[in-house]
């Protein structure tokens, strides 16, 4: 079984990645061999790479440019499968793991004010991005479409009238046994300890890129409403990082918010937190709440993040919207008083959710595309 995966930017942080690399190891014993569309790669065993890189100046540019070489590239080769993470209408299977672009915008104008809405509506790479996704769901070659969460499939079929038989909602697959509540005992005392939280501290844990949308800002506002004792150890990469610092020492939260920027092994930060939060404006479903379920954390999150279907309010974590700051913190210190309680119902609940059983969906809808020709 030979499959292309198409993916412009792969980077050690990124939740496609995790996905790329999970399916790799889950894809394996099943003789599948898997070959990387890149624009760069970090060379990775058990994974080819095709280098498309053509030059470019902004992201209108990158992206437009990167989908005519690779649609040139496979036009030369010869996959079984080929499946894309980007918006790419050369593919036979679609992974919509950045969720659908119509959604994020419309999400994001409801946070914004007039001028933010004009600007949005007038950016020329968002409108490019709006005609390829049509394009894509449009496109005759697509075959299967692998959404994340049921949040991510209702959209596509809302906004795009997808046939149902073309949608197949996968989740994600979590190492249950690299990811575990053991990971308090061995890393909890170390990383407090390496960035002066103390001992008796509550510590809410936020992984993620791209603080806008994942709601950086409210979890800061959020947690200045909590007792002093509470802190936020904030990991991830953002361009505009030292905005978030400020913001945090405007809102009197020195000493309180911890940025660590992008780790390779979140996994010792899952050991140190009590509660992961994640209030973010839109996110079709995030790895990183699996792993905080997995380590035996309950979760925060908003209803804009495919991860709210896991969550049973009260037992293993709480959803609020996005944007109701009050609510967030309520949620916030509602999970905090039970953290213990909780964490052991939300490492059950991703239990079933290993590796093999993402394999097994998997490699049935691949056997079912192959022998469908």
């Amino acid at each position: 079984m030979r499959i292309a995966l198409i993916r412009q930017r792969y980077t050690a942080f990124g939740g496609a990645e995790r996905f790329v690399t999970n399916a790799l190891e889950a894809l394996k014993p099943q003789g599948a061999q898997l070959t990387l569309v890149t624009r760069q790669w970090q060379a990775q065993a058990g994974l080819d790479a095709v280098i498309c890189n053509p030059f470019y100046l902004g992201s209108l540019w990158r992206d437009w440019g990167f989908a005519r070489a690779v649609c040139r590239e496979l036009a030369r080769r010869d996959f079984d499968l080929v499946q894309s993470h980007e918006r790419i209408a050369c593919c036979d299977v679609y992974r919509a793991g950045d969720g659908v672009h119509a959604q994020w915008l419309a999400n994001r104008c409801a946070a914004l004010g007039a001028v933010g809405r004009l600007a949005l509506a007038l950016n020329p790479h968002h409108r490019y991005v709006l005609a390829a996704e049509r394009g894509l769901f449009e496109s005759p070659r697509l075959r299967a479409v692998i959404c994340n969460s049921r949040m991510v499939k209702e959209e596509i079929r809302r906004h795009f009238g997808v046939d149902e038989d073309k949608l197949h909602v996968i989740y994600s697959g979590v190492d249950t046994a690299a990811f575990h509540p053991g990971l308090r005992t061995r890393h909890r005392q170390a990383v407090r300890e390496r960035h002066g939280i103390p001992t008796d501290a509550l510590v809410f844990l936020y992984v993620g890129s791209g603080f806008e949308r994942k709601g950086v800002a409210r979890l800061l506002a959020a947690l200045a409403r909590l007792p002093g004792a509470a802190r936020a150890l904030i990991v991830g990469k953002d361009k505009h990082l030292e905005r978030y610092q400020r913001l945090a020492d405007h809102l009197g939260l020195a000493g309180r918010a911890y940025f660590t920027g992008g780790l390779t092994d979140v996994k010792p930060c899952y050991g140190a937190a009590d509660v992961f939060c994640l209030p973010t404006l839109y996110d079709p479903f995030p790895n990183a709440a699996l792993e905080a379920m997995a380590s035996g954390l309950p979760v925060v999150t908003s209803t804009q993040c495919g991860a709210a279907e896991l969550i049973e309010p009260g037992r293993n974590g709480f959803v609020c919207d996005a944007l109701d700051v009050t609510a967030l913190a309520d949620a916030m210190r509602r999970a905090a008083e039970r953290s213990s309680e909780m964490g052991v119902a939300a490492r059950r609940t991703v239990e079933p959710l290993t590796l093999a059983a993402m394999s097994a969906c998997l490699v049935g809808l691949y056997q079912k595309l192959l022998g469908a020709r």
